[in-house]
């Protein structure tokens, strides 16, 4: 069994593991951290951003690369459309991947690059919520990019990496980088999923049963079991224990595990998302009372539904109950409407909520009282009429490089009273705000990330008590903001794998389940050889289909030759070869073997024992008889028959069936 390292990102994995002969790939994140090399795509043109200098290169300089790179405030960006950095596709094609399973909606926005125009013809596999909220996000993404166009694309500054600043001259694989796929491509790719349920069993190809057990990060995130009769895999991504809206997770099917593959744990080691989210509420209502806006650029769903419920309360408890609320994104009503209609797969808590009747979520409550409001865009119908100040704006991209955040951001950045706060962790918010500097509004870090800290993960890991434990390497060194936070568990096996490398796992086949067709099944008859055990003879085909193993009767039939005589003795079927065989056992009784030699004409014979051994000496015949604990062995110095006349003579005197 190996595992293929396909990403460097923690957090957006991708890996491909090879298990009887099927190549499986566990998630399809993307990375999306290189989209902040890029200047934002602003909705109209902004005035700021087209007047910054060109940058020049101090050596060899190249004046076709002029445009492609401006300079802000230290920095250099591409002014191009965005680029996002994929799996990588040279370790192992993308065509020959039979499986993809998908553990959460964030970890799948690579899933069009790899099954649209690659060949690709296995199977996805995902709960319904990853599917449908993925679904969100990828249209999200598309419709971000597509309605704020670039003329051009610039290219030739890859080829002069090693002539440009940092970060850019660090930019890993920048000419695989690719531009977003369509909306086509997204359709394309999510008609290949199909769609499963918590703890339900499904035979992939015959070679394992694959099970989505939740994982408590967010609606429908799994955890994959892959089991075999012998073996079992269980892949841990994007995990939490802490009690938010979805269901927890599920620990007792991930225990006693062959081989345990952990990562997507929290980006935020050091921080509490709790501690974190009253900040959030706390710098929101400061910012209210001092006459200024706040802005949360977010993604269209998870933490967000957290963040509706807690601000509006808080607001509330503070006086500021009047304050509007902005929820901006082209699938803003789909995901709000969607998250109401999803009670299986929420936590108990709010699944009690559904049966009172009442909305799991408050924020239906809010819609219908107009506290909350939902738009597409800015420039949406309906927007300028009701849009007022002071207020809190929820919207994307959180990367601020495309989507209305970088519509506000323009609006409000020169406002000190106003003020942005960062509450996804996927990107680091002073790059994510470099090339809007100088800005006047306020800026706070609140990251909120529920999944797993190194703390959690120690301990589950010991819970789980798998037998061996394969994560990035990473995780097994300090981590740069508290060197005390690293997976540490002396008792464990532990392998460890970085982006690109191939590494072997530690699970061998040493045994396989077969079946038996029915009707053969009826026809066994067992014998016992030994107290406790019975053994019987089978004879058929076995037939090995979808890497499932089965025996069949044998169903060969002789038919006569065209131009011979039906009288003609016909060739024996391999079923009547195979029913003569016999499978002989027990041990040899020395006196009866004794008189079947002398029947036989065997004479003048001797006996010795040796050190617990018996030898039979056939002087006429030149022949020696050794019996040892499990072999007896014919040394016959005479004619090859004799030895044949004795094995058979031996045989008589055992048991067979």
């Amino acid at each position: 069994m190996r595992l293929y390292c396909l990403s460097g990102d923690l957090a957006k994995p991708c890996y491909i593991i090879t298990f009887k002969g099927l190549r499986i790939m566990l998630d399809c994140g993307l990375t999306e951290q290189t989209v902040l090399n890029f200047l934002p795509l602003p909705f109209v043109q902004s005035l700021k951003l087209s007047n910054l200098p060109n940058f020049v290169a101090s050596i060899e300089h190249d004046v076709q690369m002029d445009g492609e790179l401006k300079e802000c405030c230290g920095r250099v960006f591409v002014d191009s459309v965005p680029e996002f950095n994929l799996p990588m596709d040279k370790m192992l094609d993308f065509s020959e991947v039979d499986v993809i399973l998908i553990s959460n909606y964030l970890n799948m926005l690579a899933l069009p690059y790899i099954t649209e125009n690659t060949g690709f013809k296995g199977k996805v596999y995902a709960t319904e919520p990853t599917l449908q909220i993925g679904r969100f996000f990828l249209e999200e993404l598309v419709d971000y990019i597509e309605v704020s166009p670039k003329a051009c694309t610039a290219r030739l500054w890859k080829d002069k990496l090693h002539l440009l600043p940092s970060p850019l001259c660090d930019a890993f694989r920048a000419k695989k980088w690719r531009t977003i796929f369509s909306l086509k491509d997204v359709q394309g790719s999510l008609s290949k999923v199909t769609i499963m349920g918590y703890d339900e069993k499904l035979d992939i190809l015959g070679a394992f049963i694959a099970t989505p057990v939740s994982s408590g990060y967010c609606l429908g995130s799994s955890n994959w079991v892959l089991s075999t009769a012998h073996e079992k895999i269980c892949y841990v991504s994007g995990s939490s224990t802490l009690t938010t809206h979805p269901r927890p997770i599920n620990q007792s099917a991930l225990k006693h595990a062959d081989v345990l593959i952990m990562t997507g744990l929290t980006q935020a080691p050091t921080v509490n998302p709790d501690t974190k989210l009253g900040e959030l509420c706390m710098n929101v209502a400061l910012t209210i009372r001092n006459n200024g806006s706040a802005l949360i650029p977010c993604y269209p769903s998870g933490v967000v539904y957290d963040l509706f419920e807690c601000l509006t309360q808080n607001l509330e408890n503070a006086g500021l109950n009047n304050v509007p609320m902005f929820f901006i994104s082209p699938v803003a009503d789909s995901s709000l409407a969607y998250s109401n209609i999803l009670a299986e797969w929420l936590s108990s808590a709010k699944q009690n909520k559904v049966y009172l009747p009442d909305d799991p979520f408050p924020h239906a409550f809010y819609l219908r009282n107009n506290k909350l409001k939902h738009y597409n865009h800015v420039f949406s119908e309906g927007f300028s009429k009701d849009f007022r100040q002071p207020c809190v704006v929820f919207c994307g991209h959180p990367s601020l490089r495309f989507g209305d955040a970088v519509h506000f951001i323009e609006m409000w950045g020169n406002n000190p009273n106003n003020s942005i706060i960062f509450t996804e962790p996927d990107f680091p918010y002073l790059q994510v705000l470099a090339p809007f500097q100088p800005l006047a509004m306020k800026a706070f870090y609140c990251p909120i990330d529920t999944s797993l800290n190194y703390q959690q993960a120690n301990k589950l890991i010991k819970e789980l008590k798998p037998n061996v434990l394969v994560i990035p390497e990473a995780y097994t060194k300090p981590h740069p903001s508290a060197p005390n936070l690293f997976i540490e568990q002396p008792d464990k096996k532990i392998i460890t794998f970085k982006c690109g490398e191939i590494i072997r796992l530690p699970l061998k086949r040493k045994l396989d389940r077969i079946y038996i067709a029915s009707e053969l099944a009826q026809k066994i008859l067992a014998r016992e050889v030994a107290t406790g055990v019975s053994l019987s003879t089978l004879t058929g085909v076995l037939q090995v289909k979808d890497k499932v193993h089965c025996i069949q009767p044998c169903t060969e039939s002789v038919k006569d030759e065209p131009g011979t005589s039906s009288m003609s003795s016909a060739a024996p079927s391999k079923e009547d070869v195979l029913k003569n065989v016999k499978y002989e056992y027990g041990t040899i009784d020395v006196d009866a073997l004794m008189k079947r030699l002398a029947q036989d004409g065997f004479s003048n014979i001797k006996m010795d024992r040796t050190g617990g051994n018996l030898t039979l000496q056939l002087v006429n015949e030149d022949t020696t008889i050794r019996f040892e604990d499990n072999e007896t062995h014919i040394i016959c110095n005479g004619k090859p028959s004799t030895r044949l006349k004795l094995r058979d003579t031996l045989l008589k005197c055992l048991q067979s069936f």
